[in-house]
């Protein structure tokens, strides 16, 4: 059986996603709480590993379950049935992580035939929230908004923002992994401010390689502030290579807003494919 869980965090004391020995991390505290509905050691497969400090308020994760585990998923008085079992997890779930707990299972359902949170995906939806001496520092906010103290240009940031879109080698805005590809295709990059001042960046990928969104948030501030014109992102993409006037901002401003997904009936197709290429990738000299 598998089980589909959409999740939710404020990744302000997370280090990260993935489970680490002795570290306080979104997925092991998920696994600890599932060990003790279900039993056995849990393992959880997700759509997109984020870091220390990052949110989610659309993360997907699934979870294999064998029968005795299956058996042991709680039931409602009213309906024993199997599918209002699995619904009824995302509330014990909660239940055992806790009041006012900076993790939380939204809902829990049967995942749909060839369904893969990681390899189904078609893209990943971020929003990045920046505030700038126009916005002002707001301290009830600053768990999840950088703040920068000069003014930007948010309409340069957006137009730079839009320079970069398509299918290219994001390498410059990659932190470098080994035997990984840099190339990505950007689907969104946009900036706005929102009723209060703050600057909110809407940016989607089919995926995204680390550090990536980070990196393009901290190019639109250089071009914001002046510093870098706005088709040098543009070359600076094309030169592959980093410059010190760009930076890669906070992670606290970074939340993963939505993960994408193809037709029920396109899912095993669409998590052949992306599994293919990405062990392609890693086994490329």
């Amino acid at each position: 059986m598998r089980i589909r869980l959409d999740i939710a965090y404020d990744g302000s004391h997370f280090r990260g996603w993935a489970r680490q020995p002795g570290l306080r991390t979104v997925q092991g505290e998920l696994e600890s709480a599932l060990a003790r509905v279900v039993g056995g050691d849990p393992r959880l497969v997700v759509a997109g590993r984020t870091d220390a400090g990052v949110h989610a308020r659309g993360q997907v994760a699934h979870l294999d379950l064998d029968e005795e585990q299956a058996a042991r998923l709680p039931r409602r008085r009213r309906d024993n049935d199997e599918l209002d079992a699995i619904a009824a997890l995302a509330g014990r779930l909660r239940g055992i992580l806790g009041g006012y707990a900076d993790v939380t299972v939204l809902r829990t359902s049967l995942a749909p035939a060839g369904f893969d949170a990681r390899f189904s995906a078609v893209w990943r939806r971020y929003s990045y929230r920046l505030a700038d001496a126009t916005a002002g520092y707001d301290p009830l906010e600053r768990q999840r908004t950088t703040y920068v103290r000069s003014i930007l240009d948010g309409q340069a940031m957006d137009a730079a923002a839009s320079r970069l879109i398509g299918l290219h080698d994001f390498a410059a805005y990659c932190k470098a992994r080994e035997g990984a590809t840099t190339i990505r295709t950007l689907l969104e990059y946009d900036w706005r401010r929102d009723d209060t001042g703050v600057l909110v960046a809407n940016v989607r990928a089919d995926a995204f390689c680390h550090s990536m969104v980070r990196a393009l948030v901290g190019a639109c501030v250089a071009v914001g502030e002046g510093r870098i014109g706005i088709d040098d992102v543009v070359a600076i993409r094309e030169a592959r290579m980093r410059i010190p006037e760009t930076k890669v901002l906070a992670a606290r401003g970074l939340v993963l807003a939505e993960v994408g997904y193809p037709a029920d009936e396109l899912l095993a197709a669409r998590a052949e494919q992306t599994r293919n290429r990405r062990d392609a990738e890693d086994t490329a000299p």
